[in-house]
């Protein structure tokens, strides 16, 4: 009994060891390493042109153009909190865009305001306040305007200050990932899907339900050695397994130099109104420190429903 019982533990030892191998499975494309599930493997999915799809993918920011052809109600909170965590200024509103000819204006239904998220011209104080309006409140009726992502591109040519600084805030919203231009410091970090960034991070495929839907899901996270050599340290999307459009994006951002340093954290999550795909839920953390700018952390919340 003595000598069967270790050699059962080993027996037990070696399946278990059997098993892991036959669970992780990897492959080379080009220079990034990636780590299949089993399920994937028997799924034969085309990794290389998987790679290619999410590479190019459009759907992400074309979801957030649909917003602007559309009518929704939203649920807004925004929360600026002082170094303890404690909240010191903060939004919650419900609002509803209307669209009409072509045009689309914003109905504000109710507000709570706390601290001084106002001045006494009601703008924002905060940064993070008016980066939140410029992406989803709007003050006039805005006409002519599309959906269309195909030769569009974001660009900081001819902008200064705050209008520079929304159009960085955007491209590192709906881009993370890609390499942008015009991000001081940091415009070759960002492009997590390029060979030159691939020892960098440790990747992986697998397939999973999200909320209903069979999804691909594609982490890129970066190896410990190498935070101080990224921006996006660590990104998982679920792509719908039929139509590869993102179903749901986490992503944490971050990056300190001498004029400034941010870390972020998004969550995006979509649904369908009719053949739009569009994000219903977008969460947002953020610790900012810009040149002349007072520190700033913020969190907020967008919840968008009833699209029309």
């Amino acid at each position: 009994m003595k000598y069967f019982m270790p050699a059962f533990f080993c027996l037990l030892f070696s399946i278990h060891i059997s098993a892991q191998e036959k669970t992780d499975s990897t492959i080379k494309v080009g220079k990034k390493t990636i780590t299949l599930s089993e399920v994937v493997v028997n799924n034969q999915l085309n990794v290389p042109a998987f790679i290619t799809r999410i590479k190019n993918d459009t759907s992400f920011y074309k979801a957030f153009r649909n917003l602007h052809i559309l009518g929704f109600t939203a649920i807004n909170d925004i929360r600026m909190n002082n170094g303890d965590g404690k909240i010191k200024a903060g939004l919650r509103s419900t609002t509803k865009q209307l669209r009409s000819n072509y045009c689309r204006s914003m109905q504000t239904i109710e507000e709570q305001v706390t601290g001084d998220i106002y001045d006494e011209n009601r703008n924002f104080n905060y940064y993070t306040a008016q980066m939140y309006a410029s992406l989803f409140f709007t003050k006039d009726s805005v006409c002519g305007e599309n959906n269309i992502v195909t030769g569009t591109a974001f660009s900081t040519a001819g902008k200064s200050g705050l209008e520079k600084n929304k159009e960085q805030l955007k491209m590192l919203f709906f881009n993370p990932g890609k390499r942008i231009n015009g991000l001081p410091f940091i415009s070759n970090k960002t492009a997590i899907y390029d060979d030159e960034m691939a020892d960098k991070y440790d990747m992986s495929i697998d397939i999973d339900m999200f909320k209903s839907q069979s999804c691909y899901i594609f982490t890129q996270k970066v190896k410990p050695e190498n935070k101080d050599d990224v921006i996006v340290d660590e990104m998982t999307t679920w792509f719908n397994d039929q139509t590869f459009e993102v179903v749901a994006r986490n992503y944490s951002l971050s990056y300190s130099a001498g004029v400034y340093d941010f870390k972020v954290q998004m969550e995006v999550v979509m649904t369908k109104f009719g053949e739009y795909l569009v994000p219903s839920v977008i969460r947002y953390i953020g610790n900012w420190k810009a040149i002349f700018k007072p520190r700033e952390r913020g969190i907020f919340t967008a919840t968008l429903f009833d699209f029309n």
